[in-house]
């Protein structure tokens, strides 16, 4: 999803997307001992060391936004500044994540993730039911047409399949896997960098997760239309949004 908006930031920024561990071409990752965002924020700082690389702003949406936190706190003298985009932490009160149809929560979005289609006849039918419903409905075109491209994997027959296997996003959905969203959550405390917190205004998540978020860290923080996919629904808004907070 990130890919046309990396290609509008490539003039000013060097711009490095890395696959989470269970994502994209990573490794197939089914164990929730090893999905923590603790070990998905150390895949990062090995990337970010293995490419030489001194200090660098962080952009995190969603289940990016969660790692991204604890990124910038277990590495202060390395993030220039943080931009969290609906990032997934909150505090131990909220138990359960209100899901978009209105059914309870992380166990009904965690199922939902496990029994989601794998394999498509081609790509021309992912994008026909994906561009059809939420949440990826509202995406700018661009951005469909990357995720679709990147997030499925070509399969010898012609067909392809998703990138990121249901059972690895069941268990990031899920409760059990350790050091999950209330572990970034306490690891705002930790934050140095300059940080922003973008929420949009038809988000499905409870807003307090935002507003905690930035009170944590003394900040104010900032409304965007659109819902929890907002940075990809307006790409030229996102170019714009970005370069204000980052410069």
């Amino acid at each position: 999803m990130f890919h046309p908006l990396a290609l509008d930031l490539r003039d000013r920024y060097r711009v490095i997307g890395i696959d989470l561990r269970g994502h994209g071409d990573s490794e197939v990752v089914t164990d929730p001992t090893c999905l923590g965002n603790d070990s998905m924020a150390d895949d990062v700082l090995m990337v970010i060391d293995h490419l030489d690389i001194g200090s660098f702003d962080l952009l995190g949406v969603s289940l990016g936004g969660g790692i991204a936190v604890v990124v910038a706190a277990e590495a202060p003298g390395l993030v220039r500044s943080l931009l969290l985009c609906e990032a997934i932490a909150f505090g131990p009160e909220f138990t359960a994540v209100q899901d978009s149809d209105g059914s309870a929560g992380a166990r009904s979005m965690a199922e939902k993730a496990l029994y989601r289609k794998r394999v498509w006849a081609n790509r021309e039918a992912v994008k026909n039911s994906y561009g059809s419903r939420p949440p990826l409905n509202v995406l700018a075109p661009e951005v469909l047409e990357a995720y679709i491209r990147w997030g499925f994997d070509d399969l010898c027959d012609g067909r392809v399949q998703l990138s990121c296997q249901p059972e690895t996003e069941a268990l990031i959905f899920g409760r059990s896997r350790p050091n999950g969203p209330e572990y970034s959550f306490r690891r705002l405390a930790d934050v140095r960098c300059r940080t922003s917190v973008l929420y949009g205004s038809s988000t499905n998540l409870p807003v307090r997760w935002f507003l905690d978020q930035a009170e944590r860290l003394e900040g104010t923080p900032l409304l965007v239309d659109g819902g929890h996919f907002f940075l990809f629904e307006d790409l030229k808004r996102a170019n714009t949004l970005i370069r204000h907070l980052l410069d």
